[in-house]
C-alpha cells in the first residue's frame, strides 16, 4: 500500500503540488469561508463525537438543533451513559437511522464504565467504538487530538474527483484506495484539523453537489471537471436500487381513556421506538370490514366501537417506503402484552415519524 501511495503521489504532483493545493485552500478558508457551526474549533472529543454521529446521514441544518439539545441535556459522557434509554431516543426522534442512537448509547456506556469517562485518544481506539467508522474516527482524531488522518466524506470525495478527474467510484474498493492515497498526499500533517474542516466547508459552500460555484473557485484553472465540463458527472455515484414498499395497519386501541402501545425490540426499522399494535400486510386494504376482520384475528382483540380508517401516511426511508394507515377503535378489554397509557403521556415516548405525523393531525382524537 505504501508503494501504491508513493506512485499515486507522483501522478498527483503533475496536477498540483500538495503545498500549492493547501495554500489555495487556506487562502479561501481565511478570506471567504463564513460557515459557522457550534462544533467548529471544538477540542472536546465528546462534543466532536456527538456532532459527527448526528451528522451521519443528516444535513447540518437539521442536525444543528439536535446537537444543541444533546449537549444541553447530556454535557458529558457520564450523563449520556446513565440517561434512560427512552429519554435519549425521544431527543433523537425525527433524525431517523436510529441504529446511530443505539450505537451511541453503547459507546457512551463503554467509555463511562470501562474508560472512566476518558475518551480514547488514538485513531485505532476511537475506531473500535460502536458506530464509529473510518470517517468519524479521522474527524475526531484530527479535530480533538491533532492526529494526521484525512477525512473522506461526500464533500471531500467530490472535491478530489472533480479537481483531479478521478472517474472511479469512491465507494468501491479500488476507488477508495485512490482517494485515500490522494487524501494522504494532500493532508497538512501539522494542522490536520484545520485542513479537514476547510476541505469539508469548501465542498459544502463552493464545490457543491449541484450548481457548484466554479466561476469563483480557487482551483478552476486546474480543475479537470470544470475544464472538461464534467462537474455533474463526477464523482461517480452508486446506482440506487428501488426501495422496498411496506404496508402497515396500526390499531389505535382505546380502553377507558388509555391507548395501547408497544416497544419495538426486533432488529428492524424503529428498533427501541414505540408504536401502536399493528399488522403488516402485503396488499392495500380499503374495505373497512376486511380491516376489522384482519385486526381482530391477528391481534386477538374485540371491538366495542370502531371509527373510520385513515388515509395513507407515507414515510420515505433510505431503502424502503412505509405506507401506514390507522384504524381507531374502542376495545372491550385491554389487550395483553401492551403498554397502556393516557393520551397526555404520548408525548413522552419516542415514535417513528409516520406515527408522529398521525398524532399531529388535529383530527386524531376527534371521534366521528
Amino acid at each position: 500500500m505504501a508503494y501504491l501511495c508513493e506512485k499515486m503521489a507522483e501522478n498527483f504532483k503533475k496536477i498540483i503540488r500538495s503545498e500549492t493545493f493547501r495554500k489555495k485552500l487556506y487562502g479561501w478558508n481565511l478570506k471567504e469561508n463564513d460557515r459557522k457551526m457550534p462544533w467548529k474549533g471544538e477540542k472536546d472529543p465528546y462534543k466532536i463525537w456527538i456532532s459527527e454521529i448526528i451528522l451521519q446521514q443528516t444535513r447540518v441544518e437539521q442536525g444543528l438543533k439536535y446537537y444543541n439539545k444533546f449537549i444541553s441535556e447530556f454535557p458529558d459522557v457520564h450523563k449520556l451513559a446513565s440517561a434512560p434509554e427512552k429519554k435519549v431516543f425521544k431527543l433523537w426522534e425525527g433524525l431517523g437511522y436510529y441504529s446511530r442512537c443505539r450505537n451511541m448509547l453503547t459507546a457512551a456506556k463503554f467509555i463511562s464504565n470501562n474508560l472512566n469517562g476518558r475518551f480514547p485518544d488514538s485513531y485505532e481506539k476511537i475506531l473500535s467504538l460502536k458506530g464509529v467508522g473510518t470517517y468519524t474516527a479521522s474527524a475526531i482524531a484530527s479535530f480533538a487530538f491533532n492526529l494526521p488522518y484525512p477525512v473522506l466524506d461526500g464533500n471531500v470525495f467530490r472535491i478530489l474527483a472533480r479537481i483531479f478527474g478521478i472517474s472511479l467510484n469512491p465507494r468501491n474498493t479500488s476507488g477508495k484506495k485512490v482517494f485515500q492515497a490522494l487524501a494522504n498526499y494532500l493532508l497538512d500533517k501539522k494542522n490536520p484539523g484545520l485542513y479537514n474542516q476547510a476541505m469539508m466547508d469548501f465542498g459544502a459552500l463552493v464545490c457543491r453537489p449541484k450548481s457548484p460555484l466554479c466561476h469563483q473557485c480557487v482551483f478552476n484553472k486546474i480543475c479537470y471537471a470544470y475544464l472538461h465540463n464534467l462537474t455533474e458527472q463526477l464523482p461517480i455515484r452508486n446506482i440506487k436500487k428501488p426501495g422496498r414498499k411496506r404496508l402497515f395497519i396500526f390499531l389505535v386501541a382505546e380502553y377507558k381513556n388509555e391507548l395501547a402501545i408497544e416497544r419495538r425490540t426486533n432488529k428492524d426499522i424503529w428498533q427501541n421506538l414505540y408504536c401502536f399494535p399493528y399488522v403488516e400486510w402485503h396488499t392495500d386494504i380499503n374495505d373497512e370490514k376486511e380491516v376489522v376482520s384482519l385486526l381482530q384475528k391477528k391481534l386477538k382483540v374485540k371491538f366495542r366501537k370502531t371509527y373510520s380508517l385513515t388515509p395513507t401516511y407515507i414515510q420515505q426511508l433510505s431503502h424502503q417506503t412505509i405506507h401506514a394507515r390507522f384504524f381507531r377503535a374502542d376495545v372491550k378489554e385491554k389487550i395483553n402484552n401492551y403498554i397502556w397509557i393516557t393520551k397526555s403521556k404520548l408525548k413522552d415516548y419516542p415514535f417513528p415519524g409516520v406515527i408522529n405525523r398521525f398524532l399531529d393531525d388535529p383530527h386524531f382524537f376527534k371521534k366521528v
